[in-house]
């Protein structure tokens, strides 16, 4: 990795060549694809071997040509994993005469949602309902979230009201506090397929995997869907996979394993370093995550079985800490720089609000567990001084589609962005990035409310960090 650091940028600027369509959505999110096909109502899009689908209703546009990123904008998993999935929003009895009220310009109207008869609970839940969707459409689910409460006030067991609520809290790291919503929904629509499928998400991201794979097959017989399906798989994967796995419980971490596969000395030693790593990272983050962490330990084989992660793969977070340990008894320092590593991309979620770009998971984690750029710091000085580097609007995405030497690269500047803010401005500074990501900011606009920078500024920086730290 090290020595071949300038071939893989050349590697890659030979990869970035091939043009690729940018795919648009209401919602503010890019999808890049190889090939994209339009029909009546839907929109198929190739990225590597994989097609996938979405409703045409939540694309706003499609631009053809551009420069890729070598990653899958959906479906990718990674320390955020959370399902691209859009549930149906049936129309409301006012919804024609409220949307015009609530929604001028492009924004909510405030005032007049102000104004709305909260006398009637009807045209009030609509409106409110309608400047929830809104903001979730275009990325601020904090702004959003409020919204669906107070519409809830109005209509407390309104089932599409408590999907989209259901779905705001799990898309911010707060699926445990969002099960009793869901759950409602799904007694109070039990032949609503959004009900149940938004109930599998739930359940599965709360460690509930058998409960999320019965609530999916309920969702299919109802409505075929993608997403679903892929979902319903993986579960059944893991399920088959942890058959036969006990689980023990510690004060933040509730562990699943195998008892053939692990002592229980190696057990008890395991959680323990897990909860200095815990402590160690609320020292350093400022913050304790609300939810328990759970961590299951496979065999090497059962690892990628499960998870269908490349095979540089050392281990992954998508909401559970998932670590293969073949061959280890005890807690060697690669295992505790893992364990380190993946739990600090669980407080940067839920920090976040699941809103945090690749680039700055992928930085912290790295910086938690201690690594440093310093044994490849004059070839990364090289490749920014020639701009050469991978620009990190194409890090925002997930790395897991990443070749070797690619995500190799990906690190690499995920890792110097993170040492650069930390040496400049102190640690103090990532917690308050992430703060701003959680109430809805961009990630430039986050950056520039904290380091005041956007991307070109920081390549700039970076470019000059690098070359003072390590020369060219």
């Amino acid at each position: 990795m090290r020595d071949g650091l300038i071939t893989i940028l050349v590697l890659l600027a030979m990869v970035w060549s091939a043009p690729a369509d940018t795919i648009r959505l209401k919602n503010g999110r890019t999808l890049w694809a190889e090939h994209v096909r339009e029909s009546k109502d839907r929109v198929e899009y190739d990225v590597g071997e994989d097609t996938y689908a979405i409703p045409k209703s939540l694309v706003e546009k499609i631009d053809a040509g551009g420069m890729p990123p070598q990653f899958g904008g959906s479906g990718s998993q990674g320390a955020h994993d959370v399902p691209d999935f859009t549930p149906a929003a049936p129309t409301f009895s006012h919804e024609a005469d409220v949307t015009a009220r609530v929604i001028r310009d492009g924004k909510v109207d405030t005032d007049g949602l102000g104004a709305l008869d909260q006398g009637n609970s009807d045209v009030a839940a609509t409106g409110y309902f309608l400047a929830g969707k809104h903001e979730s459409e275009h990325g601020n689910l904090p702004l959003a979230k409020r919204y669906f409460e107070t519409a809830l006030r109005f209509q407390p067991d309104n089932s599409t009201l408590l999907i989209y609520y259901a779905a705001c809290l799990m898309h911010t790291g707060h699926a445990p506090e969002a099960l009793p919503y869901a759950e409602r929904a799904a007694r109070t629509a039990p032949d609503s397929a959004d009900a149940q499928a938004m109930l599998g998400f739930i359940q599965f991201a709360s460690d509930h995997t058998p409960d999320a794979i019965r609530s999916w097959k309920k969702s299919l017989k109802l409505r075929p869907d993608a997403v679903v399906s892929q979902y319903l798989a993986r579960a059944e994967r893991e399920t088959s996979a942890e058959s036969d796995f006990s689980q023990h419980e510690s004060s933040h971490f509730n562990l699943h394993f195998e008892g053939k596969q692990t002592s229980e000395s190696f057990r008890k030693d395991l959680l323990a370093a897990l909860e200095y790593d815990y402590n160690d990272l609320v020292r350093d983050l400022g913050y304790a995550p609300h939810n328990t962490v759970a961590v299951t330990l496979y065999t090497e084989q059962a690892f990628f079985d499960v998870t269908q992660a490349p095979s540089w793969t050392g281990a992954l977070n998508d909401g559970k800490l998932r670590i293969p340990i073949s061959g280890v008894s005890s807690v060697t320092p690669e295992l505790a720089r893992i364990l380190k590593h993946e739990l600090a991309h669980s407080f940067v979620s839920q920090m976040s609000g699941n809103r945090c770009p690749t680039w700055l998971h992928e930085g912290i984690a790295q910086v938690e567990e201690g690594k440093s750029t310093a044994s490849y710091g004059r070839q990364l000085a090289q490749a920014y001084a020639a701009d050469r580097e991978i620009p990190y609007n194409l890090l925002e995405g997930s790395f897991m589609r990443f070749s070797t030497p690619q995500a190799v690269l990906a690190y690499a500047e995920s890792l110097a962005a993170v040492e650069y803010i930390r040496d400049n401005y102190g640690i103090s500074e990532i917690p308050r990035i992430l703060e701003h990501l959680a109430q809805g900011s961009s990630t430039e606009v986050a950056l520039r409310a904290t380091i005041h920078s956007d991307y070109s500024q920081l390549h700039e920086d970076l470019a000059r960090y690098l070359k003072d730290k390590y020369g060219e």
